[in-house]
């Protein structure tokens, strides 16, 4: 942590000694003559730090209104009494029901501001977080070299929440809490681990005993003590989001925060191409070049099914199958007429969730033309880009659907994923979607329908419909076994130099392999903790767009279940029981990220009011606005007549997206 120089050190405790400690303006709420207004909105001091920008990060993918001031900013707001609080209508008002600093006294901000703030936090009882400092006195703790103390690099450390952690804001984990190490040759975190002083009461310790995080209460006021240095991506930070952001809000604030995982099995029924190792390509596919025969495609057996059905009832986790009847029932045709694995889902229907992916998988969007690699689209006579039809769209979806129900298959209509995503823009071929897939969409009552967040993360609309992002896992479609799915990752990830092909030199999304894998050993080694990871932190943070990956590796070796496995085995390892993985159905993402969009335009439009007054919390908002809110248990939701329990359980909280009742303009909670 060497940005932080002894001056620094020295001109911080000046103004921990003449601001923080100094002022002693008596109890919280003791200036105000009427219970106070809090308003549920949290202000953001930044000096461009990462820590404060990892915190503001989780308050807008929480769904917590925040308004920001940037130290460094021309012409920025003056933080002062008039600035935080006023009266409306006669009460007092704290505009702010918490406040994120870059530490306990930023430079940037004035000695009157400074003031201010904490004359503010102690009339109304406002928390402050200190995203990031040093061990000190002025925030409750000895000095690095007291008592043990430590500072230094925290990679690969083991953490352990504390009683008062898990009793507090930090209820939702379970177990010890190890920083990450992804990088043996760098430095990823850096920290102050101290013994506590009077007043600090420490949540999170360090190995040496000392304290990483805490919170220090002192002279009227409460501060959350953070002394190690993250951002906004790595796994630490992500586990301890929930109850920072509790502890700064008190547990009760607008958005909520949910652990979504799901992962989709494309191809179902269908085969898929294998990886040629030789060759370094995909025989079959059009981008294959050079030659020679297809390799036996991938396709899952009966014992296959058999397996996938007893992994899920043991695991407790629910795959969706996404699949192409017509592909299968071509195979069979091709096979004999009989088709063992057809036979076996079929009897394992309701174990499993089902989703359209189009009778035969074929390409939605403009007609390939194949003769060039890579391939392009082929034109009309005057020059335009010939389009797959709306009536063979709309075929490809109603076939699928129509098999699914003659089939005793539950498929929810409104859901849909076309082959490869085709029909969506794609580029650099395609740079428009399909302009007859909205209307085949349309006419088959389809909202939702997938695509690639590695192209379009966010959410969008096609017609009536709205895309459904989802991550592509690192788990080849062409690849059945984990020696080839190492070869493969060999081949994309090697520089030329080492006889790869060189994609990964000179690219800004990725890295190339310090040397090549052992393809005997490489997939378990190196490719299945790293796709675990990646599947785990989008898990813990909020995110719930689903994962997808084939079928292809559901059999042969199983490649897929060494991933899913130690991603759900992480989870369950470091959260408590109170905090279960949530497993959505695609319809169910679609909604939760239209809503979040919708509500996210509300907030920042100025068109959402929130405030607390003792145990009432009162919330406008644009009619129809479905409104996220997190509140304690006992929460009750006021009823035109009485009242009801508020929301649904999760990490200690109870949350919900919820209305105003009939004939109510405010959304009414009663705390407890």
């Amino acid at each position: 942590m060497t940005q932080y120089s002894c001056g620094w050190r020295r001109a911080s405790a000046v103004l921990a000694a003449a601001g923080l400690l100094a002022l002693g303006l008596g109890a919280p709420g003791a200036s105000a003559a009427t219970t106070p207004r809090i308003d549920l909105k949290v202000l953001v001091v930044d000096n461009g730090a990462g820590q404060v920008g990892a915190i503001t990060a989780e308050l807008k993918n929480t769904g917590i209104p925040y308004t920001l001031v940037s130290l460094d900013a021309p012409g920025r707001p003056t933080i002062d009494a008039a600035f935080l609080s006023d009266t409306v209508n006669g009460t007092p008002r704290a505009k702010y029901q918490g406040v994120v600093m870059p530490n306990e006294a930023p430079f940037g901000l004035g000695p009157a501001e400074q003031t201010a703030l904490e004359t503010y936090e102690r009339t109304y009882g406002i928390p402050q977080v200190d995203a990031y400092t040093w061990a000190h006195p002025g925030v409750g703790l000895d000095y690095t070299d007291q008592n043990g103390g430590w500072s230094g690099t925290l990679d690969g450390a083991r953490t352990q929440v504390t009683a008062a952690g898990t009793a507090g804001p930090f209820g939702y984990l379970d177990g010890p809490l190890t920083f990450e190490d992804n990088d043996p040759s760098v430095q990823e975190s850096y920290g102050y681990a101290a013994h506590p002083r009077d007043g600090f009461t420490s949540y999170l310790d360090a190995p040496t005993g000392g304290t990483l995080l805490g919170q220090y209460a002192h002279d009227g006021r409460r501060e959350l003590v953070v002394t190690f240095a993250y951002n906004q991506n790595q796994q630490q930070f992500k586990l301890l989001a929930r109850g920072i952001v509790e502890w700064l809000t008190q547990g009760i604030h607008l958005g909520q925060s949910r652990n979504y995982f799901s992962v989709h099995v494309d191809d179902v029924f269908a085969p898929d191409a294998r990886w040629d190792t030789e060759r370094n390509c995909t025989p079959g596919d059009i981008d294959c070049v050079g030659g020679g025969e297809e390799a036996a495609p991938i396709r899952m057996t009966a014992a296959d099914a058999v397996y996938a059905a007893q992994w899920q009832q043991a695991s407790g986790f629910t795959l969706d199958m996404v699949f192409n009847a017509g592909s299968g029932e071509e195979w069979k045709t091709e096979n004999g007429g009989t088709d063992a694995l057809t036979t076996q889902l079929l009897a394992d229907r309701a174990k499993y969730r089902w989703v359209n992916h189009t009778y035969t998988h074929k390409f939605l969007g403009c007609v390939q033309n194949t003769a060039t690699v890579p391939w392009s689209c082929a034109k009309n006579a005057d020059g335009s880009t010939q389009y797959m039809s709306r009536a063979d769209i709309s075929a490809e979806i109603a076939n699928n659907y129509n098999w699914a129900q003659s089939h005793g298959l539950s498929t929810d209509r409104t859901e849909l994923v076309t082959g490869e995503h085709s029909g969506l823009k794609t580029l650099p071929q395609q740079p428009a979607d399909n302009p007859n897939l909205a209307g085949a969409l349309s006419a088959n009552g389809v909202k939702w329908t997938g695509s690639d967040n590695s192209r379009e993360p966010a959410q969008r609309a096609v017609g009536s419909a709205l895309t459904v992002p989802r991550y592509p896992m690192n788990v080849y479609y062409n690849t059945g076994t984990a020696q080839e799915m190492a070869d493969e990752y060999n081949w994309i990830y090697t520089s030329r130099a080492d006889g790869g092909s060189g994609i990964c030199e000179n690219n800004a999304t990725s890295t190339c392999l310090s040397a090549p894998l052992d393809t005997a050993t490489g997939y378990a080694s190196y490719i299945v903790p790293r796709e675990a990871r990646t599947a785990l932190g989008h898990a813990i943070g909020n995110d719930p767009r689903p994962h997808y990956v084939h079928q292809s590796n559901l059999a042969e070796g199983r490649i897929l279940y060494p991933v899913l496995d130690q991603a759900l085995a992480g989870y369950k390892a470091l959260h408590a029981d109170n905090t279960p993985l949530v497993n959505p159905r695609q319809s169910a993402v679609g909604t939760e990220l239209q809503r979040r969009t919708a509500w996210g335009a509300a907030v920042a439009n100025g068109k959402v009011t929130a405030y607390r007054v003792g145990t009432k919390v009162t919330v406008t908002a644009p009619s129809g606005t479905q409104i996220p809110v997190t509140a304690p248990e006992g929460t009750k939701k006021q009823l035109l007549l009485g009242t009801a329990a508020f929301g649904t359980p999760y990490a200690g909280k109870r949350s919900a997206w919820t209305t105003p009742e009939l004939l109510q303009s405010a959304l009414t909670l009663n705390l407890p």
